[in-house]
């Protein structure tokens, strides 16, 4: 994995000299990402320098450094990603006579563009990728991220340049140009606890959006396409399809997806927490590997939130060569306040802390892992699917009234109190974090549109414009609108692949992982998984109240049924209850009111508010104040 980053100065704002150097302190800021050597290509006569920070993972020789030029010298790349198929696209460029000079995949994208012109080469690519791509003979420059948004690439407007970067702060480094806050993007981190494309946290810089080609004019004039979107992909899959059929293929597909991602010349292992997604990854590279895979995890004391016993229960039982560690309160605070530096622009998912903590521990080991990030979204795990498909309409035979008293009664019950009721649960009927649970689903008990449903169970603060201080004070515009002709389980997961995979999933994953140049892979959303299982009926996705049918069912000829069927946890941390004890001094200090009113973001009594109620266990208002504890965090670097 790599880090990008370049400016396009074609007035010639900046001198050569000038140009060259802050793209070369932009490119510092990215070293992280790739430590293994740093590269700069540039053309004075029309104002673009490109660098390049490379992590080596495939060729390791200096044939694979970049920027790197076509055979014919018409295209410069920059790029940042892994082809899985690339050995295949190869083979088939050797039929229109092309010489490779070495064997990184750089090349071989930069060879598939010039052969095939850049839409259709980036149709044959299986792989996650963002890049800059200079055409010295039309004199354009082009941007490009993957289909789901796996790799992250920012670019800024500022007059007359145009700057790029895979982390936002790259951008500090340009001369002349003032950075401020977008009331926005902090709208949106608030409600969201991270900040939706296109925006930034800065005004002028955007997320260029998964599956989008972002192309520079030489006249200055910008156009913006989709080469892929999932809401436009065809049902033509599953015609005339059984379910038997229809799991073999699937399952055929995630194998092969995964022994694409076990390719590698650096040592190679993965992340198990226990869950179905993980699992799976882990028995499929088991089984294809003849060699114990290295698998990792993190665990809590606090057996609410602790996955690690059945992750060391199923790594057992496949036989991997597995590391596990125990995060304890003081680790997390250390980490906590490193988390502005490794964050580039404010993200407030607390699972951000233990996924470091499981890449920290892997990087010692390895240096590429694989993930089961995003089988929740392409299978429906996730428990708002679940509520939807299965029990909204079945608690509509209970009035409306009675469910909004209820619902009141719930909401309106401190979380001391929840939490001593749901302890008469079994333990063997009693979900992790069941009061939390509870909460959540008081909150849309009484609601019978799913789309309002959805964006309730997806909001923490459910309307952000009166915490956060505008001129104008304007409503934050968000589009969660379900398409008629679909069920509100597929719209669910559309909206989720596009917003929530890319900007939180994705995000945690790439910024931890590549804070310590370690490369992390997402098996489980090749984009030919998606194209075969999106448009799958619902019963197909979740059967008997629980998600991921095709998922358990794969895994189940893998390990016993015992180790599968249990309620899902998610991985998270004991926040609430750290807010209230080791990490209380700090909220405090970023939470003081008078930091608050002299700083002007948020309304500083409705802090005080929050903050009061949560110290005293009156309501448990921790994602609330994360979003915005992790925003001063940022601001105070």
């Amino acid at each position: 994995m790599c880090g990008i980053v370049g400016i396009l100065d074609r007035f010639n704002n900046f001198s050569t000299e000038i140009l060259n150097a802050t793209v070369k302190s932009m490119s510092n800021r990215v070293n992280h990402r790739g430590p293994d050597s740093s590269g700069l290509w540039f053309d004075d006569k029309y104002g673009i320098s490109i660098g390049h920070e490379r992590l080596s993972i495939i060729d390791l020789s200096e044939r694979g450094s970049q920027p790197m030029m076509s055979s014919d010298e018409r295209f410069v790349i920059a790029y940042n990603g892994e082809i899985y198929n690339s050995e295949d696209i190869r083979t088939e460029l050797s039929n229109y006579k092309v010489k490779f000079r070495g064997n990184s995949d750089t090349e071989t994208l930069l060879e598939a563009i010039r052969t095939w012109g850049l839409e259709n080469a980036l149709n044959k690519l299986i792989g996650m990728f963002a890049f800059a791509l200079w055409d010295k003979k039309n004199k354009t420059l082009q941007l490009v991220r993957d289909r789901l948004g796996i790799k992250p690439l920012y670019w800024g407007n500022f007059g007359k340049i145009v700057a790029f970067a895979s982390e936002i702060q790259s951008f500090e480094e340009i001369p002349r140009v003032a950075l401020s806050i977008n009331r926005d993007a902090l709208k949106s981190l608030v409600k969201y606890n991270y900040i939706s494309s296109p925006l930034s946290i800065y005004d002028n810089i955007y997320k260029l959006e998964p599956g989008s080609i972002l192309t520079i004019q030489p006249n200055g004039c910008k156009e913006i396409r989709k080469f892929w979107d999932v809401k436009h992909l065809s049902n033509n899959f599953n015609s005339y399809k059984d379910p038997k059929e229809t799991e073999e293929e699937i399952e055929s597909l995630i194998t092969d997806s995964i022994k694409r991602r076990m390719i590698s010349d650096v040592p190679l292992g993965a992340f198990l927490s226990g869950g179905i997604d993980s699992s799976l990854v882990v028995a499929l590279m088991q089984k294809e590997s003849p060699r114990p895979i290295k698998t990792f995890t993190i665990g809590f004391n606090n057996q609410d939130y602790n996955e690690a016993i059945y992750a060391k229960k199923i790594a057992g039982y496949l036989g991997t060569d597995h590391t596990e560690h125990y995060i304890s309160e003081s680790e997390a605070q250390i980490i906590i306040n490193r988390l502005p530096y490794i964050f580039d622009e404010p993200f407030a998912d607390v699972s951000q802390i233990p996924t470091y903590f499981v890449s920290e521990l892997a990087k010692k080991s390895v240096s590429v892992v694989l993930s089961g990030d995003g089988g929740d979204e392409v299978f429906a795990g996730y428990t708002r699917y679940i509520w939807s498909s299965q029990y909204s309409n079945k608690i509509k035979i209970i009035p409306r009234k009675i469910r909004t008293v209820i619902s009141d009664i719930i909401l309106n019950t401190s979380p001391n109190i929840t939490n001593k009721i749901s302890k008469f649960i079994p333990n063997k009927f009693r979900p992790p974090q069941a009061s939390d649970r509870l909460i959540k689903l008081a909150s849309i008990f009484d609601i019978d549109d799913q789309s309002i449903v959805y964006n309730k169970l997806i909001s923490q603060w459910q309307k952000p414009h009166e915490i956060v201080i505008s001129e104008e004070g304007e409503e934050f515009k968000e589009s969660i609108n379900f398409e008629s002709s679909k069920s509100n389980l597929y719209n669910m997961q559309v909206l989720d692949l596009t917003n929530y995979l890319p900007n939180d999933i994705l995000t945690k994953l790439d910024r931890t992982s590549m804070s310590l140049s370690l490369e992390a892979r997402v098996p489980l959303i090749d984009h030919r998984i998606i194209e075969r299982a999106i448009n799958l009926p619902d019963k197909m996705k979740i059967s008997k109240g629980k998600g991921k049918k095709l998922l358990r069912s794969i895994l189940s000829k893998h390990l016993p049924v015992n180790y599968i069927n249990r309620p899902k946890q998610g991985f998270t941390v004991p926040l609430g209850d750290w807010l209230r004890g080791p990490l209380q001094e700090w909220a405090e200090d970023l939470l003081s009111e008078e930091k608050i009113i002299k700083e002007g973001f948020f309304d500083s009594s409705k802090v005080k508010s929050y903050w009061n109620e949560h110290k005293s266990g009156t309501f448990n208002r921790q994602n609330q104040l994360w979003s915005i504890l992790m925003f001063q965090s940022w601001l105070s670097k």
